[in-house]
């Protein structure tokens, strides 16, 4: 049953990117959860000076972590540490809810360290932060909290602590 439903999902996000007319109907028929509370902190310095870093609920990770679970309906609220140094060449994308096939070809259609790593070269950012993390999208139910209250506390703390000026949140 868990992979019929992992093919369900597969199946409906590919025959969105097939129809758009098919995934506006879904769009219009869903009701995102919605937070009237949304932190927000002005970047403080010119970005030629500035240390980046990049969030994604893409579904990206490392080939040795372990996957997202996709059987759990409500999604998997966890996160992956991303390696800066290291993601080009040992990817993978565990993630149902979309049609990833071009990102499985190039990263950087869905995480563009390769992109922030040139912006270092020419001058444009100060530099790329040694860690970024990745979620899963889909999350619902009790895991909104959960990712409110622990994992986005953890994960600032760890840009803290980095000293990361700016965050590039990429979806899935």
């Amino acid at each position: 049953m868990k992979n019929l439903n992992r093919l369900k999902n597969k199946s409906i996000a590919r025959l969105v990117n097939l129809f758009p007319g098919f995934g506006k109907q879904l769009i219009a028929s869903y009701t995102p959860w919605e937070s009237k509370d949304i932190p927000w902190m002005p970047i403080k310095k010119p970005l030629a000076e500035s240390k980046i870093a990049l969030v994604t609920t893409a579904g990206v990770h490392h080939n040795y972590q372990k996957p997202f679970n996709m059987n759990d309906p409500t999604g998997d609220p966890t996160y992956r540490i991303i390696q800066a140094n290291s993601i080009e060449e040992d990817y993978v994308i565990t993630h149902d809810y979309y049609d990833h096939r071009d990102a499985d070809k190039d990263l950087n259609v869905i995480f563009p360290i390769t992109r922030l790593k040139e912006m270092v070269a020419a001058g444009i950012i100060g530099s790329v932060a040694r860690h970024h993390f990745s979620f899963m999208g889909h999350i619902t139910g009790s895991h909104i909290y959960d990712l409110i209250d622990n994992k986005a506390r953890e994960i600032a703390d760890s840009f803290a602590e980095d000293h990361v000026d700016t965050v590039l949140l990429t979806p899935g």
